[in-house]
């Protein structure tokens, strides 16, 4: 049995380029469809998020429109309120990679608040990298890849990785919105950024770095993750 680390926002916003405040979190799919894998596969999952606090879903990843109707939302509640792991994360402060055989991070908006400058989060990707140890990152998460540029460049410039896309964010109806676009902001970090079509599933494996684009690629980015535990 391997462990496996689940890193998560901790915010339950994302401060628009107005200044106000959206609603969010992690994105339930993204977190669900891993767990379900890596925990039928027999692995032990821990959560941890900056500070230790408890990670906020994103209640517009629980509507039955962004889980194929009624009965797939509500079973992704269940899962949700099943994961015990969920309410009692350990402080991302005080993880030692060494504890884990792999590591994942769930997307939403969330990450895109905190974890793109989280200093103990960029540190601790890496230290993934560097490790070896299978590293998944998916949808928004990729975000955190902008903290791992501590003293110049990143030790991920050049790999090939994708993420939540421009063209993705346009038509959810917040590129006009934010800050700044993920996308925009993985290509000036260097990574050789890959787009897959909008919403479909299209993950990218470089290495030991594994990244899927939107919420619909977190399975068969979990099915990767489990492969390689094997």
């Amino acid at each position: 049995m391997s462990k496996v680390l689940f890193v998560m926002t901790g915010v339950d916003y994302w401060t628009l380029a107005d200044g106000t405040e959206h609603p969010t979190g992690y994105w339930a799919e993204e977190m669900v469809a891993p767990y379900r894998a890596i925990k039928t596969a027999g692995h032990e999952i821990v959560v941890a998020t900056p500070g230790g606090v408890v990670p906020t879903v994103d209640q517009g990843s629980l509507a039955p429109e962004a889980n194929g109707g009624a009965d797939g939302a509500a079973e992704i509640a269940r899962t949700l309120a099943d994961a015990a792991e969920l309410r009692s994360p350990v402080r991302l402060e005080d993880v030692d990679l060494g504890d884990y055989d792999a590591v994942y991070y769930p997307g939403g908006h969330g990450p895109m608040e905190d974890l793109s400058v989280n200093a103990d989060s960029g540190a601790l990707l890496n230290a993934a990298l560097t490790s070896g140890k299978p590293l998944g990152i998916v949808c928004h998460a990729p975000a955190a890849l902008l903290a791992t540029a501590i003293d110049g460049d990143s030790p991920f410039v050049g790999f090939r990785v994708t993420a939540f896309t421009n063209a993705e964010e346009a038509q959810a109806g917040f590129a006009d919105k934010a800050k700044w676009l993920l996308q925009d902001r993985l290509v000036e970090l260097g990574v050789d950024f890959r787009e897959g079509e909008p919403w479909a599933p299209h993950i990218e494996v470089d290495r030991n770095l594994f990244t899927g684009q939107n919420p619909a690629s977190s399975a068969p980015l979990a099915a990767e993750i489990v492969k390689a535990l094997d």
